[in-house]
């Protein structure tokens, strides 16, 4: 009795709660003690699930059995809030954030009202990649909140060469039945698309018929003269 009892009176008692055997809520059930105060975090946890008998504050928390918001307590008064450095954001903390840590965080994009760069900055988030295509454009001219791949692509503002992205891996490249020419994309395509295409035929290596075969390109017209030559043998690269 006398570990927390004294011979003054038997009440007030100084509690040694590192000797009590059974759970909080024996004894702090709001009748024998007090109990979980009306202002406490929704939760279905036991006292003793973030509680210690060292003392009720600071608690060690349970997230797991939370069943209010995290602004319930994330308030900045409770516990801490969004910080001032947080991405402007109109959602809820648990629309991106867990119960099992605040980091990392499950984003969704689609109710940020900054621009990419207001997070993917290559601190607070990762920012363009260093083998990222030249472009002078802001992320979202080709990126949506949807998804980072894939981009709807504004090639009027890109200052390097097609191969740079066009290359096979970055980009379908050259197309294995692609007429044979030492030419660059460039060349014949351009920035509004590549199809159709301003040919430019002193380049190409191979006869005529190679695209002119009536699948590829318009072939032989069915008025045309009957003969055995090829094109090339009447006709020349600067004009049909």
């Amino acid at each position: 009795c006398d570990s927390c009892h004294t011979t003054n009176g038997w009440v007030p008692a100084a509690m040694d709660h590192s000797s009590i055997t059974t759970s909080c809520a024996t004894c702090h059930n709001g009748t024998a003690a007090p109990g979980k105060p009306s202002s406490h975090i929704a939760s279905s946890s036991a006292c003793d699930s973030c509680h210690t008998t060292n003392g009720w504050v600071p608690a060690v928390m349970d997230h797991g059995s939370i069943t209010a918001s995290c602004a319930t307590c994330h308030n900045g008064s409770t516990a801490p809030g969004k910080p001032s450095n947080h991405i402007p954001a109109s959602t809820n903390c648990d629309d991106c954030h867990t119960t099992n840590g605040w980091v990392p965080a499950v984003m969704d994009h689609s109710n940020i009202g900054t621009g990419c760069t207001s997070c993917h900055n290559g601190s607070t988030a990762p920012g363009k990649p260093s083998n990222h295509i030249a472009t002078t454009l802001s992320c979202e001219n080709c990126h949506t909140t949807n998804g980072w791949i894939p981009a709807s692509m504004d090639h009027g503002n890109i200052t390097t060469s097609c191969a740079t992205c066009h290359n096979g891996s970055t980009a379908p490249g050259k197309p294995s039945n692609h007429i044979a020419s030492p030419t660059t994309c460039e060349s014949c395509h351009g920035t509004n698309g590549w199809v159709p295409a301003q040919m430019d035929h002193r380049s190409f290596t191979s006869g005529c018929f190679s695209c002119h075969n009536g699948v590829t390109a318009k072939g032989k017209p069915n008025d045309h003269p009957s003969t055995s030559n090829t094109c090339e043998n009447c006709h020349t690269t600067r004009g049909f």
